[in-house]
């Protein structure tokens, strides 16, 4: 309890926390409603719905990409949060104005993608603010306010279910961009002007050097890891329901039992993992737990009753939690000048593989049967723990050669 309390001596945690809990919370509450929106209330099609949201997301990855460096030298990451939170309210409050289909993913896809930065920025803006504030436990801090955004996600459904019961879709939406307009209103008011770690040379020297580029593997091999780890997730997501109510004659009350024990366990579990960040290492968790994700898959696979699978969810609960909470600090560890650079990393990988788990969850499904699917993540993972072990093996060196240039990079 002490260590926690600790981490309230970074500059503006407190803040960060309510940000990322009403992040999660605005974001979610719209989730189990928009297909049903889009579909029931707009007409369209499910494929229409899918390639909407797919060309929606990748915006993000695209401005998350092109926003990454200067966020780390000459932009004010407080006044890249700020544009973001209103562009994402703008992005909701389309849903209300707009109709029709191409006018609506014009509209959601230009605000959305500006509206994807605010994540990774607040989270780097905290990154940065814990190694100005000489923080020790930055591994924590991540995890604790990562875990933050994960309750959000178990509050949001709940409070969607009330709003849309008592104001329809237009509440549910105007209530949503509300909620992100709250959040640009504390940033504004309660942090500071952001400052840089390093000046405009610096960055410069980092982001051009070979460590920032994809074509490096030790940036590559992580990236794709992460991708597969978290596409993994969701076709987890997207199947496991499936095999409950098909395979093994299971009701919607043991896929609700599912979703919700898996859910409550990843935060305390993604918490006392960030506790361990001081013991062991960002990777080593990583890699551990794509080998827990192959346990949980494998017994998945031989589950004859839907009591198994609400057992195995103690397992996908750790596998999600080092994913999900460690994944931003394996990233923030090499680029520990560059938090913007991390964090967009990171959402990157995740929005991507939410699209490689959406797409490839349903396509697994159909051609091999929502049993052996989970054979098929098991191989998945087997590739991402290969990546990320070529990794490991060179790290030392990209330590060796980070201490080698410290001097120049300002360190």
């Amino acid at each position: 309890m002490v260590r926690f309390y600790k981490l309230f001596s970074i500059n503006g945690f407190t803040i960060f926390i309510f940000c990322m809990l009403l992040m999660g919370i605005s974001i979610s509450i719209t989730i189990p409603f928009l297909s049903l929106y889009a579909t029931q209330e707009l007409g369209m099609s499910t494929s229409a719905f899918g390639i909407f949201m797919a060309v929606s997301s990748l915006s993000g990855v695209f401005v998350n990409t092109a926003i990454a460096k200067s966020s780390d030298g000459k932009l004010d990451r407080k006044w890249i949060i700020i544009i973001a939170m209103i562009s994402s309210s703008l992005s909701y409050l389309a849903f209300v104005i707009f109709q029709q289909y191409l006018v609506l993913l014009i509209t959601v896809t230009f605000f959305g993608g500006i509206g994807a930065v605010s994540m990774p920025q607040i989270f780097a803006y905290a990154q940065a603010s814990a190694s100005e504030s000489e923080s020790d436990d930055i591994t924590f801090a991540m995890s604790t306010l990562r875990s933050l955004f994960s309750l959000g996600f178990l509050i949001g459904p709940l409070l969607g279910t009330i709003i849309l019961s008592a104001m329809d879709y237009e509440g549910l939406f105007i209530s949503t961009a509300l909620i992100f307009l709250v959040i640009a209103f504390l940033v504004y008011f309660f942090l500071s002007n952001s400052k840089p770690l390093s000046n405009t040379i610096e960055i410069k020297k980092i982001t051009n050097s070979k460590t920032y580029s994809l074509k490096d593997k030790v940036i590559a091999l992580p990236f794709i890891a992460f991708i597969l780890l978290f596409g993994i997730n969701n076709i987890n997501g997207i199947n496991t329901p499936l095999f409950i109510v098909n395979d093994l004659n299971g009701s919607q009350t043991d896929v609700g039992l599912v979703a919700s024990i898996c859910a409550g366990l990843e935060i305390p579990i993604m918490i006392v993992l960030g506790a361990l960040g001081k013991k062991v290492s960002n990777l080593t968790l990583i890699i551990s737990a794509c080998f827990i994700g192959m346990s949980y898959h494998l017994m998945l696979t031989f589950s004859e009753a839907s009591w198994n699978v609400i057992v195995l969810q103690i397992i996908q609960a750790i596998q999600v939690a080092i994913v999900m909470g460690n994944g931003l600090s394996y990233f923030a560890d090499i680029f520990p000048k560059a938090p913007g650079i991390a964090s967009t990393l990171y959402a990157n990988g995740q929005t991507l593989g939410k699209l490689f788990g959406t797409l490839g969850g349903g396509f697994l499904a159909q051609v091999l049967g929502f049993r052996y699917v989970n054979i098929a993540c098991i191989f998945i993972l087997m590739f991402a723990v290969i990546a990320l072990w070529i990794t490991k093996k060179h790290n030392s060196s990209l330590t060796q050669k980070d201490a080698i240039n410290n001097s120049e990079w300002g360190a």
